[in-house]
């Protein structure tokens, strides 16, 4: 195989392929440096990470996409907790008062990441139809006219998987605990995108990390309840149920897996990491991303 021969017919079927792996370049050139016999064994599976994650999603949003995407996700988050904290105010959801504290702490950073995203997008001049959307009062107390958060996927309100969210705390923490863990990979998957603006780059990832200790916080809550699963951790493990430990009924199952695709990989950049201390192990090490589309039809589920 002739690697460069392979490289100009690509480069001339695309000629944006050099943008899309350049972030990818320095994987290639640290197997290379392993030694020939090494590199040229570690070659069909570093193409094949490096095409596949070239092309999953390709890099063509704008930074104010990106942003208003981010805006999409956080407003579903903060009226999921503005609306928690008024129910647990009222009496009709029960949380103990060291996690309410918490929570509340969980509550004031989705607004705060709304309020952010939404200034930023002011002082970019977003379009009107945008601006209308990231102007948008956030409701509080009661279900939303935009948001289910029993799960119906836009069916009967108020009757998805999730039905007992705001009178149920195990049922509440499942659903935050899919809130949080889909940020943090959607948030990795938007980072490509904002490569051009250092600013609004370093502010993305600073969210991610935010999120990342929420979905530690909440896993953690969730180990510790009454039923619990066994041996479940702060960070996900392999996919499916496995990872996100909510099993209430065969739909909520449904609801939830597409949040952990792909994160039963024990493979990186070409290598194998099972044989380091096993598979779990080698999934647990590392996040995958989740496209913009991927991620929007996960929060289908919960919009009216």
């Amino acid at each position: 195989m002739d690697i460069l021969n392979l490289f100009n017919d690509i480069q001339a079927a695309d000629p944006e392929f050099a943008d899309r792996i350049s972030p990818r370049r320095a994987a290639i050139k640290n197997i290379t440096s392993f030694g020939s016999k090494v590199a040229v064994a570690a070659l069909p599976f570093a193409f094949g990470t490096l095409f596949k994650k070239a092309y999953g999603q390709t890099a063509t949003s704008s930074v104010n996409d990106v942003l208003n995407f981010a805006l999409t996700a956080e407003l579903v988050e903060a009226t999921f907790y503005n609306t928690a904290v008024a129910r647990a105010t009222a009496g009709t959801l029960a949380i103990p008062t060291n996690d309410l504290n918490a929570i509340k702490l969980i509550q004031a950073d989705e607004n705060n990441h709304v309020t952010f995203l939404r200034s930023v997008l002011t002082s970019a001049n977003e379009s009107a139809a945008n601006k209308a959307r990231s102007t948008a009062a956030i409701p509080a107390g009661t279900f939303s006219t935009s948001y289910d958060y029993s799960g119906a996927a836009k069916g009967v309100p108020g009757a998805g998987p999730f039905s007992a969210v705001f009178t149920n705390y195990d049922i509440f923490l499942a659903v935050s605990q899919a809130f949080e863990d889909t940020g943090v990979r959607a948030y990795k998957g938007q980072a490509g995108f904002l490569k051009g603006n250092q600013v609004v780059l370093t502010a993305a990832l600073n969210i991610h990390s935010v999120e990342a200790r929420h979905a530690a916080y909440i896993r953690r809550l969730r180990a510790t309840r009454a039923g619990a699963p066994a041996n479940f951790r702060s960070w996900v493990t392999g996919d499916g149920t496995t990872a996100s430990g909510i099993t209430v009924t065969a739909a909520a199952t449904a609801a939830t897996n597409p949040i952990y695709a792909n994160e039963a990989t024990t493979a990186q950049a070409g290598a194998e990491l099972s044989g380091i201390a096993g598979a779990k192990a080698a999934t647990e090490a590392f996040d995958e991303i989740l496209s913009t589309n991927d991620t929007l039809a996960i929060l289908t589920n919960f919009v009216k």
